[in-house]
């Protein structure tokens, strides 16, 4: 038995997955993870070569395991919003002599596109943006039978028409169809060197441009539906004479394209005069033009756009299955490090709050345990063994950050703290019997240090809050402290991480910013 999953669940699934941003139940961010040292931690999630590697890192496991451990080592996430989410499609630049190919209705394994070879729509190059952010469709590009690649396009489409037109005077045959403009505001945050962003909520949206696009491509109201008829055969021996209307035939009305034939009664023109509506499919109706003297039969095809008329869906017109999310990671806050090191980005949705089952629904979160600490000597480095004794037991955890103007050392743990760290998985060694608990920090007068003992600091057991003064200046540290501890804003564990990407480690710094932008495709 053989089975499809079509574009138009694509398309579905990219629109459904918009909504359930959009939807104000939901809480999705992107959360960077996985601090790397100088000399990770081989195993859990890690490796030795994971910069040096050809090959690039390794791939995520999509497994429970990994995923497990994906929490552990998140360190902060960034809300996304309505405005940081849309619906994106292939990015095909307007090139001058470059031969772009049409929309057709029928691209498929046994008809694919004359240029790419593409036996979907969606992979062909039937749209354009042009040097001013215009996006249109090409409905003709010169082709025929006689010529099924089409004429390298010459002038630059530019107008803002509603109905299609030529681009200029070159005569290349390309009718081009206006879409939409980018928005400015969009093209620093979705634009990007493969995909171009679509305008959000096509069919609600009341920007005037959008909705008069929108409204005259809808042929159930202007009957405007059928805008092409490809001659893929011009025939021989129909009626000689210009300008005979003719009717196009099919599931739907209204339809009519005038002809033209030569002095041998090929059919040399074929221009729409009445797109009609509710087509799926049609047939002209050569009966008019019939003579005994026919020798070969045309082949006359309407191209059916989708939906209502071109404009009138824009996500199903263009192929709109893949989304990109778009967050920014800066200095502003105190909850996003400026000495960290991330090597993972994700996208986690409806983490809970810490301490509850409540949807966390801040802008931002931290997801590492915090230390506020005193009396610090000494130096540590990102991703450095701290520990701190605790009664007849030991804490671990690793350094994801220390500003030594706040005095807040904020850390992660992980398996690898408690695994047998030589072979990095459950077998057995010495000393697990002490070493194999997860034991937290606490506020007490046991100093903090690194595995190597060149640093050393006792936790301030007396501050609480969230702020602190340096310098005569409140500084905000975006966590709340409880004697000199902080936990992370939301729950382990808690939420569904549906996307993992290892990246090359990003090393932070104070003047830096990491503009992140994740593409999904359905």
């Amino acid at each position: 038995m053989s089975a499809i999953v079509t574009d138009q669940f694509r398309i579905l699934n990219a629109e459904n997955f918009v909504n359930s941003v959009e939807n104000s139940n939901n809480s999705y961010y992107i959360f960077l993870s996985l601090p790397q040292s100088s000399s990770p931690t081989v195993g859990f999630g890690r490796s030795s070569d994971w910069d040096t590697n050809s090959a690039g890192p390794p791939s995520p496991i999509d497994n429970q395991n990994y995923v497990n451990h994906v929490y552990d080592t998140m360190i902060f996430g960034k809300k996304v919003t309505a405005n940081n989410v849309k619906r994106i499609v292939r990015r095909v630049d307007w090139a001058q002599g470059t031969t772009y190919e049409m929309y057709r209705h029928d691209y498929s394994a046994f008809y694919p596109s004359a240029i790419t070879s593409s036996s979907r729509l969606y992979d062909a190059n039937y749209y354009v943006m042009n040097s001013e952010f215009k996006v249109y469709i090409c409905l003709d590009n010169g082709s025929s039978g006689l010529n099924p690649t089409g004429n390298a396009s010459q002038d630059e489409p530019t107008f803002t028409d509603l109905e299609p037109s030529r681009a200029g005077e070159s005569g290349d045959g390309y009718v081009w169809k206006y879409l939409y403009t980018i928005d400015p505001n969009d093209i620093i945050k979705f634009d990007s060197v493969e995909y171009i962003p679509v305008p959000s909520n096509w069919q609600s949206s009341v920007n005037p441009q959008i909705q008069s696009i929108r409204e005259n491509g809808d042929s159930s109201v202007n009957e405007n539906q059928i805008k092409i008829v490809y001659i893929d055969r011009q025939g021989f021996g129909y009626g000689i004479g210009l300008s005979q209307e003719v009717n196009i035939l099919g599931d739907g009305s209204g339809g009519k394209v005038v002809l033209t034939t030569d002095n041998s009664g090929r059919i040399t023109s074929a221009q729409v005069s009445s797109g009609g509506k509710d087509y799926s499919y049609g047939m002209v109706d050569l009966g008019a033009i019939n003579q005994s003297t026919i020798s070969s039969f045309a082949k006359l095809i309407p191209i059916i756009p989708p939906s209502r008329g071109h404009g009138f869906d824009i996500y199903k017109e263009l192929g709109s299955d893949r989304v990109l999310l778009y967050a920014r990671f800066d200095d502003s806050t105190k909850d996003f490090p400026i000495d960290t090191k991330f090597a993972q980005i994700g996208i986690i949705k409806n983490p809970t709050s810490i301490g509850s089952t409540s949807l966390f629904t801040e802008n931002q979160f931290s997801s590492v345990y915090s230390l506020k600490v005193k009396n610090v000597s000494g130096t540590i480095a990102i991703g450095d063994k701290i520990k701190q004794t605790v009664g007849l037991t030991t804490a671990f955890g690793y350094v994801a950050s220390y500003d030594d103007e706040t005095n807040v050392l904020k850390y992660y743990r992980d398996r690898s703290l408690q695994f047998n760290q030589t072979v990095g998985d459950q077998t057995d060694y010495v000393g697990i019997s002490s070493n194999g608990y997860v034991v937290n920090f606490t506020a007490s007068n046991n100093s903090v240090t690194n595995a190597s003992g060149s640093f050393q600091a006792s936790i301030d057991t007396n501050f609480t809050g969230i702020t602190t003064v340096i310098s005569g200046r409140s500084v905000n540290l975006g966590v709340q402290f409880n004697s000199g501890l902080a936990n992370p804003e939301i729950n382990k564990r808690s939420g569904e991480i549906i996307y993992l990407d290892n990246r090359p480690t990003v090393s932070r710094n104070s003047r830096q910013k990491e503009d992140i932008k994740v593409i999904l495709e359905f």
